[in-house]
């Protein structure tokens, strides 16, 4: 009874439970039987809980709920339509921006059944033939994508003859191609035929080290305790703005897609991130929610003071970043000036939501990765499993109700106890907070001394004339392996090479002092914001 009235409570000062007449619920609840108890079900809710109300801006212009929900299930009839005579589920992957025809091809595939594929827009095309030939497993294939990307499709598609290929987002109005639009405007004011089968959702760990996996998201995961967690640690308002910069197709920003739809809370997007037009939507739109990947704090807080101070973003209640280690001076300088509103969110594609940190858990230790969240519980074990103390480097393990169905693959993370591996490295402080160092699988062993980049890249960063820093370990035959860094310098700084060392000296033992140290204009970065470490490994001498 308790956790009733707790999760009543928080649903309440979310507004998601709010005065309305009984008819709307029953209609919500209607809507969302007949779009199926599907991870896009919000879509259909906010259609019926404010059908005229703002549900999607972006550079095409302002959709209603009710719009957004009628297009959807156009795009339904029409993906439903040309898999008829298939007696198994198509599979629809959607390689696309930020914009509507991502959600609509989205929400349509999953209210028919179908699994949807979510494909990394910068996949070249070898890497993009080799997921949909694993994950589509025989299925019919529709391809949805942007017309930026065809030529990539084209390649990955050149050995899948039978494959359908839907343009979303095109300036050709004479494509041969169907389009998004052709096919909702052919088929609005239908509706699909009821799925026989939930549809999944498959999205892909990030690949920075290696090929992307798949991990399945089935219908049920999560629920309500995961959603009072959410909302207990973050401060969502239903029907309030929020800004998605977060690329969608991620993990990270695919969930902030649904919190919205949700909670009704109108969508503001654009397909190409840019610092100040984000800040300019915040404004504009009264955003009172803003979602992104790390990075793009930095690049907003490298806009010259003169850009930045012509927003006051004040409407911001809360700014939520997910999916890379933020910058701890990024965190302050930006707190200083736009107010305590930033949440940094450790989660995995395999386990949802695992901790958060809050503006006060920022301020005390800009580092930190927070607290576990509510049901969510954590252990940080050596290589024999056993827990370690408060502040001693170990594996982070996870029990939650939001651990993954498995990959696509039928591999799985390691378990132990009912807890699953995260991959990552870190150490839980005195009060309870989180701080990871590193991939599991990133520590690096230099003549027997067990060496965490982190430790280093931090260093290097509090330099005055260093921006960022990287450092991985390379081969090397008399060490096993060698410390290489790679420095971007703040601009019109000039700093030798040899005073990074020396300042790495003066702060970490000499062990942890990189041999190799190259100067760059920027670090390669994927999509989401991730540093791509493979790519700076070959780069190494």
């Amino acid at each position: 009874m308790a956790d009733a009235r707790g999760l009543f409570g928080t649903l309440w000062r979310a507004r998601l439970i709010a005065p309305m007449r009984p008819d709307r619920y029953l209609r919500m609840g209607m809507a969302m039987r007949r779009a199926g108890l599907t991870a896009t079900v919000g879509f259909a809710a906010a259609a019926q809980r404010c059908p005229g109300r703002t549900g999607l801006i972006d550079e095409r212009g302002t959709l209603t709920w009710e719009q957004l929900d009628d297009r959807c299930d156009a795009m339904g009839v029409a993906l439903q339509q040309r898999n008829s005579g298939s007696e198994l589920p198509a599979t629809v992957a959607v390689m696309c921006r930020n914009h509507r025809g991502f959600i609509e091809a989205l929400v349509g595939a999953n209210r028919i059944g179908a699994d949807v594929l979510l494909l990394n827009t910068s996949f070249a095309g070898p890497a993009m033939a080799e997921v949909i030939e694993r994950e589509s497993a025989g299925r019919p294939v529709t391809v949805i994508y942007d017309e930026e990307f065809t030529d990539t499709v084209e390649r990955a598609l050149h050995d899948v003859p039978n494959a359908t290929r839907i343009l979303a987002w095109t300036d050709n109005t004479d494509s041969a191609t169907a389009t998004v639009d052709s096919l909702i405007e052919a088929h609005l004011g239908t509706r699909p035929q009821p799925a026989g089968r939930k549809s999944d959702v498959i999205l892909l760990t990030s690949g920075t080290t290696g090929a992307p996996k798949g991990a399945k998201r089935s219908a049920g995961s999560g629920g309500a305790g995961d959603l009072k967690a959410v909302l207990d640690r973050t401060p969502w308002r239903a029907e309030e703005p929020i800004v998605i910069a977060a690329p969608m197709f991620h993990a990270w920003g695919f969930s902030q897609l649904l919190f919205a739809a949700l909670l009704a809370c109108p969508i503001v997007t654009r397909r190409r991130f840019d610092p100040e037009a984000t800040l300019a939507l915040i404004d504009r739109h009264r955003a009172t929610g803003l979602a992104v990947v790390p990075v793009m704090f930095d690049r907003i807080m490298e806009l010259p003071d003169d850009v930045r101070n012509r927003y006051s973003a004040r409407s911001l209640r809360f700014a939520t970043a997910s999916g890379s280690r933020m910058r701890p001076d990024v965190v302050t300088a930006f707190m200083d000036q736009f107010g305590d509103v930033i949440y940094n969110n450790y989660n995995a594609t395999e386990a949802g939501m695992i901790a958060t940190a809050t503006p006060a858990d920022l301020r005390a230790a800009p580092d930190t990765a927070g607290r576990p969240a509510d049901g969510t519980e954590l252990r940080i074990l050596d290589g024999d499993h056993r827990e370690v103390g408060d502040g001693e480097v170990g594996q982070i393990f996870v029990r939650s109700s939001t651990l993954f169905d498995g990959y696509t693959s039928g591999a799985t993370k390691e378990f132990h106890e009912g807890f699953m591996a995260s991959g990552d490295m870190g150490y839980l402080d005195a009060a309870g907070r989180l701080f990871v160092v590193g991939r599991d699988d990133e520590m690096i062993v230099s003549g027997g001394e067990n060496v965490y980049p982190i430790e280093v890249e931090k260093t290097l960063t509090a330099h005055p004339g260093v921006a960022e820093a990287a450092v991985l370990g390379v081969d090397d035959e008399q060490y096993g392996q060698r410390l290489a860094a790679f420095v971007v310098l703040d601009k019109g700084a000039s700093v030798e090479v040899d005073d990074l060392k020396q300042h790495v000296r003066d702060n970490l033992a000499n062990y942890k002092v990189p041999r190799d140290i190259t100067l760059l204009p920027a670090l390669p970065r994927g999509s989401t914001g991730k540093i791509l470490r493979n790519e700076l490994r070959s780069r190494s001498g």
